[in-house]
């Protein structure tokens, strides 16, 4: 499996708008379901449901949020940059400008595993993170993950 098979520009915003953690997963949920008729409310429950019993900010500035739903047939995955740092529970204390979500059913609990693990590999490389927070449109975030993504 490879991020970029499931990431498309489409599933990119780049900027995020909101300023705050609860406006940015309400963005990033919202830009999951658009034109999918994906139920946001629920996916939006999955997502809080797991940051309750376990902030998914990974540290570098960058925020992982994913939660489980049987309202979603497949993995979904969506991503976005800040312009300024958002407040975050992270594991070094740091603020968030770097966010990826993912969103599935419980059948696809070994692709989300996978996804999650690629994605740490991805942003745990401090120029591939800086490449994706200068990107300045979807499609250069997209490039970016391309390039740097680790067969």
């Amino acid at each position: 499996m490879r991020l970029s098979d499931l990431l498309t520009p489409t599933r990119i915003r780049v900027p995020l708008h909101a300023t705050d953690k609860a406006g940015v997963l309400r963005e990033l949920v919202d830009l999951a379901g658009a034109g999918n008729g994906v139920p946001s409310e629920e996916v939006l429950g999955a997502i809080l449901e797991r940051e309750k019993q376990f902030p998914t900010g990974i540290g570098y500035g960058v925020a992982v949020p994913h939660g489980k739903t049987p309202v979603l047939g497949a993995l979904v995955i969506v991503a976005g940059t800040t312009p300024a740092p958002v407040p975050y529970e992270t594991i070094d204390g740091e603020p968030v400008r770097l966010f990826f979500l993912l969103a599935g059913p419980e059948s696809a609990a070994g692709a989300h595993v996978k996804a999650l693990s690629r994605i740490s590999r991805l942003v745990r490389r401090e120029p591939v993170r800086a490449r994706l927070l200068s990107a300045r449109t979807p499609e250069e975030f997209y490039r970016v993950v391309c390039e740097a993504e680790v067969p």
